[in-house]
């Protein structure tokens, strides 16, 4: 009777890791499938905009002011990434793949970004390309991605564009060629084409290498007020 019991409660055992386990399984799908939904809505708007762009030729720059180039979904993206990137972890392919995608988005809203910037005089973003390392090998990373989530949140008008520097991606390369990025002293800032800024910043000391946040405040000001 006594090995009937041990059976039994293996069998119970192994039906309930067993349930967790496909359970798990089907929200971590659940994530990747969501993750992809978002990516081909963020494409649609990418594509939209730089057919928009050529289209138009003489731009309608106060029509683009009032409609910011980089998408709400990049920053959804941003969240979903890292969650699936904890529970699946970060050397999982089907992770990397989805990392890559994203990161390509962002190149591609930063030049779009700057092409209308250059297009339109009255039209001045502010944005960062942050450069970050989860390898163990950037200590600060984490409290640096938490201080630009802050700003990110604090003033809507500010674009951050965050970037796995170890990533294997050729644009990400080209992109950290042509602004010169050390990836030996990460974290690593390059605001609005600025000189690169490594190390970890506090929020005060963001602010301060940031001073067109003053106009980002005041504008977002001005607007809760009318409303």
């Amino acid at each position: 009777m006594s090995w009937q019991k041990y059976i039994l409660a293996f069998g119970i055992t192994a039906a309930i890791f067993g349930t967790a386990f496909y359970i798990a399984s089907r929200l971590d799908a659940r994530r990747i499938a969501d993750i992809r939904t978002t990516q081909d809505a963020i494409s649609i708007d990418i594509l939209s905009s730089e057919t928009q762009f050529e289209l138009l030729g003489s731009l309608d720059c106060s029509a683009l002011s009032e409609n910011p180039v980089l998408s709400e979904e990049l920053n959804s993206l941003s969240g979903k990434l890292s969650v699936a990137e904890q529970n699946l972890g970060a050397t999982n392919a089907e992770v990397v793949q989805l990392k890559k995608q994203y990161s390509l988005f962002q190149i591609k809203d930063y030049l779009l970004l700057r092409q209308i910037s250059q297009k339109c005089a009255s039209y001045k973003p502010v944005y960062i390309l942050y450069f970050y390392s989860n390898a163990g090998d950037c200590k600060d990373c984490a409290r640096a991605g938490d201080v630009l989530t802050y700003l990110r949140e604090t003033y809507p008008g500010l674009r951050v564009y965050s970037f796995d520097y170890h990533l294997d991606l050729s644009a990400l390369r080209t992109l950290e060629t042509l602004r010169r990025v050390d990836g030996g002293r990460l974290p690593a800032f390059v605001i609005n084409n600025r000189t690169s800024v490594y190390g970890f910043k506090t929020l005060e000391e963001m602010q301060k290498l940031i001073p067109e946040l003053k106009n980002l405040a005041t504008t977002t000001a001005a607007t809760s007020t009318n409303q």
